[in-house]
């Protein structure tokens, strides 16, 4: 007897197993995780669509965590999470790049470490509730722009996702998509303006 998810079940994954002992049966349950989807566009900020399906899933009793790694504001961060519809936690970076004009960062090292220091505590929160099995859906708003200014590395997101524990979709958006990501991908959705 196997129980699973209804995604279809891998005849790599060995991590289901079946004893048979007498009249007793012993199930090992495993769980398999949802898609990978990725939304590309040219520019920034073409996202809304994604927000506005977090806030209706929400609504519907899914668990949702949208994380905003290139957008911040007054009392964001990790300590000012926002709740929203009793089921999405919406979170922004406490120092991120949209907050400051990109002369003002390049000139003051103490800013630029603390805008890094700030995406990289939001990136490990991410990594500890991709394996948590918490959410319904998790979205990584511009985690490629984080990737490709260098404070997250590419291979640190592609482990942790082949590590996740979520039944739902990961959505991850951004503009330059590393290959390695694209090749991960279930699905891949292109906005254009």
């Amino acid at each position: 007897m196997v129980i699973s998810s209804s995604n279809i079940f891998s005849k790599k994954n060995l991590d289901v197993v079946n004893i048979n002992t007498a009249n007793k049966t012993n199930v090992k349950r495993f769980t398999q995780n949802g898609q990978i989807q990725i939304y590309q566009s040219s520019f920034r900020g073409s996202y809304s669509s994604i927000i506005r399906d977090s806030l209706r899933n929400a609504a519907l009793g899914r668990k949702v965590l949208l994380i905003q790694f290139m957008k911040g504001g007054v009392k964001q961060g990790l300590d000012n999470t926002v709740k929203l519809c009793g089921n999405l936690t919406w979170v922004r970076s406490s120092h991120s790049f949209d907050q400051y004009n990109s002369e003002e960062i390049e000139n003051n090292k103490n800013l630029r470490k603390t805008i890094h220091e700030s995406t990289l505590e939001l990136w490990n929160f991410c990594k500890k509730e991709l394996r948590s099995g918490k959410n319904d859906q998790i979205i990584l708003d511009e985690i490629f722009l984080a990737i490709e200014l260098k404070i997250i590395d590419k291979d640190d997101l592609i482990s942790t996702l082949e590590n996740r524990f979520i039944s739902g979709d990961v959505i991850l958006t951004g503009t330059d998509i590393p290959k390695d990501l694209l090749l991960m991908a279930n699905q891949i959705t292109e906005l254009r303006s």
